[in-house]
């Protein structure tokens, strides 16, 4: 009889989930709600677009140092310093209305603007959780991972909406209401810290993989693997930071004057979704391969994103928004786990690290165009076009380069062509 996944999880790997849920709770807490508290705080949308950019470049330039060297200086540590710049940017943000103030917060600190993951914590997270898994459950754990993930940020959406729905209720100010979110913000990479603490040296590099560790940015055999992955990711991390979820709502609001709380209900029924699809991406893997399943579930979501702005009232735009959803996060798990299978061990933190820096970097700009396009009518619909179609171009690439290169666990068929004669000298 199969076990179920968390039945295989040691204490250490029970922590990594439990600030998983924690971590993707805040991000969701408060990425309904921060474009909206900028323009409460009297930014317009240049300025607005500035710090969200600020936010992706500064997190990539430190979590990219920090992943990249997490095997050397410690996978605790480096999860607790994740932890305690989350902390710091949601202090800041709080505190301080002076732009002045908040683009420093938001170059070297943490803070999520669309709902999804920042940091070093995702690279060092499944690195460590990698260390602990035998490779035919990495995949299904991952898509576990990937579920708690998604539900904890619908329910951080949720709340969010219902808190500053509620606050504004009881006559608190729109700015203040929004506020207590980001405050909660801060709370949440307080506990982190608290929880990293709790983790044991199992989850560290052992001693035979660490003589191994070093080469450019942390890689050495997979060096080329990762860096062509890294630029296909980069592609679809822009393509979808045109149109990250904090902007979505913005859009919501400025095309239907949806208000918090429906906005929190919409996001949270949207994330459970998505959710509830990683588990069924882990079954199609073992059917047709991870890179198939990347791309054939990725696809429909794309086509859908371009068909959001077309939509002509709220009920079907929000259906839209469901359907995009309940496919288009079934490649995650999928993608996590092929990164992690196609390169060493001792490569996996910095493999994890150079693609979720290259994904931030290529999406940092995005913010800076969106935002302002958003805030036009008449040109609104230009992100959401442009974003589904450089995302569409990222499946048909990824397919055609990496169709033929199979993890370990994914036996080749006849005539297939190796990992190494596939992707080059790496």
């Amino acid at each position: 009889m199969t076990r179920g996944p968390l039945a295989i999880l040691n204490r250490d790997a029970r922590v990594l989930f439990a600030a998983r849920t924690a971590r993707m709770f805040a991000y969701g807490f408060v990425s309904v709600i921060l474009v909206i508290y900028l323009a409460a705080l009297g930014f317009d949308g240049l300025h607005i677009g500035l710090l969200l950019t600020l936010t992706l470049v500064g997190d990539a330039a430190i979590s990219l140092w920090l992943t990249t060297h997490a095997d050397a200086l410690g996978r605790r540590r480096v999860l607790k310093i994740g932890a305690l710049l989350m902390a710091g940017a949601g202090v800041a943000f709080t505190l301080s209305g002076n732009f002045w103030v908040l683009l420093v917060a938001a170059t070297i600190g943490v803070i999520s603007v669309s709902g999804s993951e920042v940091g070093p914590f995702i690279a060092v997270e499944q690195a460590s959780l990698s260390h602990l898994l035998p490779d035919g459950e990495r995949t299904r754990v991952f898509a576990w991972y990937s579920l708690v993930g998604s539900f904890a940020v619908a329910v951080g959406a949720l709340a969010a909406g219902s808190l500053v729905s509620g606050l504004r209720a009881i006559g608190t100010s729109p700015v203040d209401s929004d506020r207590a979110v980001v405050l909660g913000y801060a709370l949440v990479g307080v506990l982190l810290w608290i929880g990293f603490r709790l983790l044991s040296p199992a989850i560290e590099l052992n001693a035979a993989d660490q003589s191994t560790i070093g080469g450019r940015l942390g890689l050495h055999r997979s060096r080329a693997t990762v860096f062509k992955l890294s630029g296909l990711f980069g592609l679809d991390a822009f393509g979808g930071a045109l149109v990250a979820q904090s902007l979505v709502a913005y859009w919501f609001t400025l095309r239907y004057g949806a208000q918090p709380v429906l906005l929190g209900a919409l996001f949270f029924v949207a994330n459970a979704l998505a959710g509830l699809s990683a588990l069924v991406a882990a079954g199609l893997a073992k059917r047709i391969g991870l890179i198939r399943t990347m791309v054939f579930t990725h696809l429909p979501g794309n086509v859908l994103i371009i068909a959001l702005p077309l939509m002509p009232n709220l009920p079907l735009a929000a259906l839209v928004l469901f359907a995009r959803f309940s496919v288009n996060q079934m490649d995650i798990p999928a993608r996590q786990s092929y990164l992690l299978a196609v390169v060493d061990p001792d490569e996996r933190s910095a493999a994890g690290g150079v693609t979720a820096i290259a994904r931030t970097l290529s999406a940092a700009p995005a913010p800076l165009l969106a935002t302002p396009l958003i805030g036009i009518a008449a040109l609104a619909s230009i992100p959401f076009f442009v974003g589904g179609a450089l995302k569409v171009t990222y499946d048909l690439a990824l397919y055609i380069l990496f169709r033929a290169v199979r993890p370990p666990e994914e036996a080749p068929d006849v005539a297939d062509v190796t990992a190494s004669e596939a992707s080059g000298p790496r």
